[in-house]
């Protein structure tokens, strides 16, 4: 062989080398292409093996019309929205209102004395004990401005499922100011606590007025803190990193004001028990859902900065930034866009490998 080679002109070589790279080049192909033949055969017989996992489960149990999207534990289900004041949270409720007769579930207002989000303990307790054992309002959906409640400190051991919308901090702040003096046009005629009061969130802000402080900024960190103590000191570390702690792991989902439609699409998707049509609702009903706040001046960029200064919105945009952060990617895990619409992306995971075989054939 060492004696062909060099006595094989030299262009014969190179001919011979091209068609060893040819022939390589098209064994490599062929061998990727049974792979994926096989990829797919072995794709095309775990859906094979699911459905006749399904088949016999519907069997076993005597439900001939199985459905993946509502089952004994759908029923079971329990919605607590602890809502931020002027987050639109009436708006994004009221969608809630106006499903639960075409979805059948019952939807329940927490109503606390003076709106205060901090419960007794024993009043804590009685709620655990309400939205765990009142079978007859199952499945609920529960809406209130309520700090957030630990149930696995009472001993339960399944839990609600918590949501939540949180908004711009000043833009929340300027909302609940013009708010409490001109109301919305959700209900008019109701007489406001600070009604008559004409002056500006801007003049507010230039004479250092209570209602435009920095302190009035502190609310959204303490709703998701909890009822500690501590969550309602005013620009406390740990009340940040706590109620950080509390979003990521104990809130399925928490949207922002700013991307509500996205919020209610994602919903839609994950608990579609509760939120089916909510998108379409929301995209091309009355918008009777929708409220407004009366007479709002947006604030000067000189009131913003001034607000901006302090370190109390330092921390309330810290942690709303954490959640927009989240939420974003949540959403970019659930979703794409096109053509300037969003739209959810189909199930991208499958079971395979599945054993024991089916022993029952024969």
């Amino acid at each position: 062989m060492g004696l062909l080679r060099v006595m094989m002109p030299p262009k014969l070589q190179l001919l011979a080398l091209l068609a060893f790279a040819v022939a390589m080049f098209f064994l490599e192909n062929q061998i990727q292409k049974l792979e994926e033949s096989r990829g797919k055969l072995e794709r095309a017989m775990a859906r094979h093996e699911v459905r006749e996992l399904e088949q016999r489960q519907s069997q076993d149990w005597g439900v001939r019309e199985q459905s993946w999207t509502q089952t004994d534990s759908d029923e079971d289900l329990v919605i607590v929205y602890n809502r931020v004041p002027k987050t639109a949270s009436t708006s994004f409720t009221n969608i809630a209102y106006d499903l639960c007769g075409k979805n059948h579930y019952h939807v329940l207002h927490i109503n606390t004395s003076k709106n205060n989000p901090v419960m007794s303990i024993q009043d804590q307790k009685r709620f655990v004990r309400n939205v765990t054992e009142w079978r007859e309002m199952k499945p609920a959906f529960y809406h209130g401005h309520v700090s957030f409640i630990d149930f696995t400190k009472y001993g339960v051991k399944r839990k609600p499922i918590y949501i939540n919308v949180i908004r711009d901090p000043i833009e929340r702040l300027v909302s609940y100011y013009y708010f409490l003096r001109f109301g919305d046009d959700y209900r008019p005629g109701l007489r406001r606590r600070k009604q008559g009061d004409k002056k500006t969130f801007d003049e507010c802000v230039s004479a250092g007025g209570s209602d435009c402080a920095p302190e009035k900024l502190w609310l959204q960190i303490p709703f998701f803190c909890g009822h500690y103590s501590e969550c309602w000191n005013v620009g406390s570390q740990w009340a940040l990193e706590q109620a950080k702690a509390t979003l990521v792991n104990e809130y399925l989902l928490v949207g922002v004001t700013e991307e509500l439609e996205d919020f209610v699409m994602m919903l839609e998707a994950a608990l579609p028990r509760f939120f089916r049509g909510a998108t379409d609702l929301y995209r091309t009903g009355k918008k009777s859902h929708l409220r407004k706040t009366t007479e709002k001046k947006p604030p000067t960029k000189e009131s913003v900065a001034k607000l901006q200064q302090s370190s109390i919105w330092k921390m309330e945009n810290d942690f709303y930034e954490f959640a927009l952060e989240q939420f974003q990617f949540v959403r970019a895990h659930a979703v794409r866009e096109k053509d300037g619409e969003l739209y959810l992306l189909a199930q991208n995971y499958f079971y395979e490998k599945i054993y024991p075989k089916n022993r029952d054939k024969k």
